[in-house]
């Protein structure tokens, strides 16, 4: 069946940085665009950025210049480069097979001084 399993959250101070990973399991990783979300209490999930299966690269106007996404397919793993981290960025992180409903159980981050 398919997993993802998010990995690599914690809390840190403003201006501090993380590097969130998310193992993939039972599709073919490399044939799918993948991407992170988060989630704040009482929201519904955002898009945080996505990368396909050539290496393009997306993000919300929000993360960019801060937020690296990368992947590496001998790894079935999708990153999360986090960096110049804000109050506002604290939410609960999820990776996302682009198109599919599939969700891990996502990454706490906690931006706080």
């Amino acid at each position: 069946q398919v997993q993802l399993v998010e990995s690599g959250g914690g809390l840190v101070q403003p201006g501090g940085s993380l590097r969130l990973s998310c193992a993939a399991s039972g599709f073919t990783f490399q044939t799918y665009a993948m991407g992170w979300y988060r989630q704040v209490p009482g929201k519904g999930k955002d898009f945080v950025a996505l990368i396909r299966t050539e290496g393009r690269t997306q993000y919300d106007d929000s993360v960019k210049g801060r937020f690296t996404i990368s992947r590496d397919n001998t790894k079935n793993t999708v990153y999360l480069q986090m960096n110049s981290l804000k109050v506002e960025d604290t939410a609960v992180y999820y990776c996302n097979a682009i198109g599919r409903a599939w969700w891990g159980q996502g990454t706490q981050v906690t931006v706080s001084s």
